[in-house]
């Protein structure tokens, strides 16, 4: 019975909506607008991070039989660690996060601000694999306006973490509005995920396309004339 029961906990534990991690499988799920962190996440410094991280890549290259006193992997454990701790995880640390200055629109522009084809690189929560793509970010101003390498930026801090881009869009357009106080924000990502082309289905062809539009943007007009934008 007892172990029955810890079976029972397990299956709760490992399910969402009443489906088991297995019977989801590859399926895109996003958990909700906040990326998942635990209460104790900046316990240890970054550089505990890196060397328990390093352990523990070592560990797994070890089980996986590389052999880790060859010149070529016996480093990668480090490299492994300060990659995702300094690099491709970076945006999980707030410390990290860009510092924003807003100026005066003093050329009283009140059109839309739009800057496109933002590249960014991503992982896949789900696998751990990369999320390439391009990011589109237009607003209309409240009365500020933002800096145009900050918008990059804030696209780069958001991705640098382990995402599904349902939540990534959010986030930006959030942090948008927040930042430009405003509603007026609309947010387009397109983007190929290796976890669809380079495993599981493997369909190398297919890319993910999700979408924002808050205030003066939630309108065919405005959407319209965003559109032909992004086409030129």
């Amino acid at each position: 019975m007892k172990i029955e029961s810890t079976l029972s906990k397990n299956q709760q534990k490992n399910s969402l909506n009443g489906f088991s991690t297995d019977m989801i499988g590859d399926d895109h799920l996003s958990t909700g607008l906040e990326t998942p962190m635990k209460s104790d996440a900046f316990k240890l410094s970054d550089s505990e991070k890196k060397q328990r991280i390093s352990v523990l890549f070592e560990e797994i290259m070890d089980v996986m039989g590389l052999d880790l006193t060859d010149d070529s992997l016996k480093g990668t454990p480090d490299r492994v660690a300060k990659m995702y701790i300094d690099e491709i995880f970076s945006g999980l640390n707030p410390k990290n996060k860009p510092k924003v200055a807003l100026f005066e629109n003093k050329y009283r522009y009140n059109q839309m601000v739009l800057e496109k084809n933002i590249t960014f690189y991503s992982n896949c929560e789900h696998h751990f694999v990369p999320i390439i793509g391009k990011a589109h970010l237009a607003y209309i101003s409240s009365g500020k306006v933002i800096g145009l390498s900050k918008l990059n930026r804030i696209v780069h801090y958001f991705a640098k973490r382990p995402q599904v881009q349902e939540r990534l869009t959010n986030q930006i357009a959030n942090e948008l509005k927040t930042i430009l106080d405003t509603e007026d924000i609309a947010i387009i990502i397109d983007a190929k995920h290796l976890c669809v082309s380079s495993r599981g289905v493997k369909d190398d062809t297919s890319a993910t396309v999700t979408a924002y539009y808050g205030g003066a943007f939630n309108s065919p007009e405005k959407i319209i004339e965003l559109q032909n934008y992004l086409n030129h």
